[in-house]
């Protein structure tokens, strides 16, 4: 990945959307919510007073509207402030 992200801000992989319900009804695309999971891909250094805590490969969830989208080699990726994530798994 050639995107290193400043400061305190995260790379993140969005997890995909689930596309069928536990009982096997099928989510049409235009119904399907926006993802609140994802993989670290890549992490800024921090700043001075906050240092970054998460590391890549990490699987973290983070607010529905966090983060700004970008498209880089036909992925589709966001880019977050540490402070924007919510949790661990």
């Amino acid at each position: 990945m050639k995107i290193k992200p400043l400061a305190d801000r995260v790379l993140v992989e969005p997890s995909a959307a689930e596309t069928k319900t536990a009982s096997g009804i099928i989510i049409p695309d235009s119904a399907q919510e926006k993802p609140q999971k994802g993989k670290v891909i890549a992490v800024g250094p921090g700043t001075k007073d906050n240092p970054v805590t998460l590391k890549v490969g990490d699987h973290i969830l983070y607010g529905k509207y966090s983060g700004t989208e970008l498209k880089h080699d036909g992925g589709d990726y966001l880019i977050m402030r540490e402070s924007d994530i919510l949790a661990t798994i």
